[in-house]
């Protein structure tokens, strides 16, 4: 056994060594690994990868690098080579992914293609993937609706207008009359573009986000849905021509060749490595049509050499591909436009009376990148990004369209495949166990874009003439509804370069191999161990489908099952939620009676102190008030000899008031008898004063009287003698005031002998009443004294009684 003394804890110094140590160990390890898968292969591999073939001398292929080590394969095109290494460049090129680089980006390799960091390690990695909480929730599908202007013909007719876009609030209202009455309907969507928006608007504020996420490794779909001959391949493709002026898009140019345009702007501003693939398929009546296969050979071609049949297989990850489709790499803008132009060109199209160049069939136009980044550890790791642009059939009414015998045909076929499309929408909304994705092969196709792993955006087409608005309302439905679909985007996974070139030498082993079989002709044309691999293959992919169609069943019932079991306990924890809500409310409030309770307690406990302490000086204070009643007790006891004497004095005092009460009796007679001789002697002299003073009224009005006639005279006199000159008016003036003079020496004279009345009157009388007030005085003082000596008296009788009482 080994001590664990010996051993010691590793510091982060030393990790960090060794995992440095670590890390250049595995870089050199994967390049002799390398070196060492090179040097096994055998001649003719070799050959095939650097050389030329041994016999023939023409050079097959060639690996080239770039500075940072990019590796390409080139393949020739000369007619003279076998067929199947046409087959062998094409299977490498869906393998790999790579190419040669282009003129603009070979100088300029090894640079890191975005600011995004890569996971170093070996295996496959998943970066920049979304959070895990947006992965669980899901991402809405982004729904945006367009409404075309009316056509020439409509402007002309002048047909009403039936739709609104209010474009900042997002809104489209539809005006629909039911029985004479107007109603109006209101959807709301991501985006809403008027008849009056243009390309630029469209593809810049909704579509240009979207390319960029394609750029960093996502899957995206963006595909036109509406009625026929409401915009969709012009909002897809745009006009006509999709030639440059100096650079430049058209001002009609549609999604297709503006994100396309943008895709090669951002790779060649990031000087990135790149290869680039694009598919275009249509899918019309229920059949696929590759619309970049080659054209059909006029003379007849052997069995062995004709092309496999197009089909629509499962890839086994919940996703669908079509086998046998035509890959096309390209290199720029311009190839890409041609193809577009192929391939519109083969698409099948009628006139119709809503459309005169009317698309009966379903396109989708796909493009594959593979971006070259670096790791911080130096691996090289490739990422993928795929752009879907769909561009669906119309649908239509046929007593409106007109269509008749293979028309007819046609839009049945589109129906029903835009029926399912909204059936799979609803069941999707409604999250229903079963989403029918197999009734149509455009709802396979579109299976990843609608709640898959694939971010989609749908643009929705409408017309705003009356004529189309039943048309219209049924796009407006299946649009609104399909913004609640929720997709669950992730970013692809990266290969890593040592992992693309291992299964590019297994391809091509498995190649040489059919090539072989295909010359010896025994009656196969595949290896017979990969035929009866093949068999098997597909014998254990038949049990494995009935036995995952039985499981499917068992978990479908469980699935319901604990749906239920879900909603019971949803159920439950809404009830104890409520419960934990209403205890932690009566928990808050027992918390605060107890902190009401807690003041209260500290409030008594303070009083109880105080009541302590009262009755303290209490107790203190009655100790002292016993000693104050014995001292009055004995006090008291003395007041009790006081009180004997006291009673005699009261007697004595009592025979005294009676004297004074006779003699008071008799005063008040005598002066009762006084007064009245006093009143009779008053009255009689009041009576003369009134004569007199009557006589003087009547005196005085005779000579107010006099006066005021005197005055009526004098205004007459003035009222005649106001035309009279000054003169006049100066000798009425000293009349006047010597009248005035004469009336007050009367009224002096008057008032001087009722002077001298009144004032023998009143030194008469106040001679009288001076003798009555002194006479009173004298007998309120007396009383006055004998009252105050009667109430100290009652005074002490009281407290001695009251003594009396608290000492018995």
């Amino acid at each position: 056994m080994y001590s664990t003394q010996h051993f010691h804890r590793p510091t982060p110094e030393d990790k960090s060594e060794v995992r440095t140590n670590i890390q250049h160990e595995e870089v050199k390890d994967k390049k002799i690994a390398e070196d060492a898968i090179l040097t096994r292969l055998p001649p003719a591999a070799r050959a095939l990868l650097f050389g030329t073939y041994p016999r023939s001398g023409i050079s097959l292929c060639r690996l080239g690098s770039s500075s940072s080590g990019r590796v390409w394969i080139e393949l020739p095109c000369c007619p003279s080579a076998c067929g199947t290494l046409e087959s062998v460049k094409s299977k490498m090129d869906k393998r790999s992914g790579l190419t040669s680089p282009s003129p603009k980006s070979t100088d300029k390799s090894g640079k890191d293609l975005r600011s995004g960091e890569a996971n170093g390690g070996g295996g496959n990695t998943n970066s920049n993937s979304i959070p895990k909480g947006d992965k669980e929730k899901g991402v809405n599908v982004q729904v945006i609706l367009r409404c075309r202007p009316l056509s020439d013909e409509e402007t002309k007719s002048n047909t009403p207008v039936v739709i609104s876009c209010n474009e900042r609030r997002r809104e489209v209202a539809a005006t629909q009359i039911i029985a004479s009455k107007q109603i109006d309907r209101t959807f709301a969507f991501d985006k809403v573009f008027g008849p009056s928006s243009k390309q630029k608007d469209l593809f810049e504020q909704s579509i240009s986000p979207i390319v960029n996420e394609v750029l960093e490794g996502y899957n995206c779909t963006i595909f036109a849905y509406g009625q026929t001959g409401t915009g969709k391949t012009y909002t897809m493709e745009g006009g006509g021509t999709r030639k440059t002026k100096n650079g430049e898009l058209p001002t009609d140019a549609g999604v297709i060749p503006r994100a396309v345009r943008q895709i090669f702007d951002i790779l060649e501003a990031q000087c990135a490595e790149y290869s680039m693939k694009v598919t275009f398929l249509e899918l019309y009546n229920e059949e696929i049509t590759d619309l970049l296969a080659p054209e059909e050979p006029k003379f007849p071609v052997p069995e062995d050499k004709t092309k496999k049949p197009i089909a629509l297989m499962e890839d086994g990850k919940g996703g669908v591909f079509v086998r046998g489709l035509e890959e096309e790499v390209v290199y720029s803008a311009g190839e890409i436009y041609k193809i577009l132009d192929k391939g519109s060109a083969k698409r099948r199209t009628a006139e119709t009376l809503l459309n005169k160049q009317s698309s009966r069939s379903h396109s989708i136009f796909s493009i594959t990148i593979h971006i070259k980044e670096l790791t911080h550890e130096g691996e090289e790791m490739i990422k993928i990004g795929k752009l879907n642009l769909v561009d669906l059939a119309g649908s239509e009414n046929i007593s409106r369209s007109g269509a008749r015998d293979g028309r007819a045909r046609e839009a049945g076929e589109i129906n029903k495949s835009l029926l399912t499309l909204g059936r799979v929408i609803n069941a999707l909304v409604e999250h229903s166990g079963h989403v029918p994705y197999r009734d149509s092969k455009l709802t396979r196709l579109l299976r990843d874009s609608l709640g898959g792993k694939t971010k989609t955006c749908i643009i929705a087409t409408i017309s705003p003439s009356v004529y189309c608005l039943e048309e219209t309302l049924s796009t407006l439905d299946y649009a609104h509804r399909a913004k609640n679909i929720k997709n669950k985007p992730e970013v692809n996974q990266k290969m890593m370069k040592s992992a693309v070139i291992k299964d590019l030498y297994s391809e091509i082993d498995r190649l040489k191999h059919e090539v072989f079989a295909a010359r010896e002709k025994n009656g196969i044309y595949i290896p017979r161990d990969r035929y009866l691999q093949e068999e098997a293959e597909k014998k254990a992919m038949t049990e494995k489908i009935e036995r995952l169609g039985a499981d499917l069943e068992t978990r479908d019932k469980q699935l319901v099952e604990l749906k239920e079991l879900y909603d019971a306990e949803q159920l439950l924890s809404a009830e104890l939620g409520e419960k934990l809500e209403k205890t932690q409310k009566d928990l808050e409030d027992a918390r605060n009676v107890l902190c009401g309770l807690e003041e209260k307690y500290n409030e008594a406990k303070s009083t109880i102190k105080e009541k302590e302490y009262v009755i303290f000086n209490l107790l203190k204070s009655e100790k002292s008030l016993v000693d104050c009643a014995y001292n009055l007790r004995v006090e008291l006891e003395n007041a009790a000899a006081d009180v004997s004497g006291l009673f005699s004095k009261i007697e004595r005092k009592d025979k005294i008031e009676d004297g004074n009460r006779s003699l008071v009796q008799r005063f008040r007679s005598q002066l009762t008898h006084q007064l009245d001789a006093l009143h009779k002697t008053v009255s009689t002299s009041v009576m003369q004063q009134e004569d007199h003073l009557k006589e003087m009224e009547d005196d005085m009005q005779s000579f107010v009287s006099s006066k005021d006639e005197a005055v009526q005279g004098l205004r007459e006199s003035v009222q005649k003698l106001k035309l009279l000159q000054g003169s006049g008016i100066t000798a009425l003036d000293n009349l006047a005031c010597e009248i005035d003079t004469n009336s007050q020496t009367t009224f002096e004279r008057l008032n001087s002998q009722v002077q001298s009345h009144t004032s023998s009157l009143e030194k008469c009388f106040g001679g009288i009443a001076s003798e009555a007030d002194n006479l009173l005085n004298e007998l309120q003082c007396s009383l006055s004294k004998q009252e105050e000596r009667l109430v100290q008296f009652a005074k002490k009788q009281r407290e001695v009684r009251i003594m009396l009482k608290q000492k018995h």
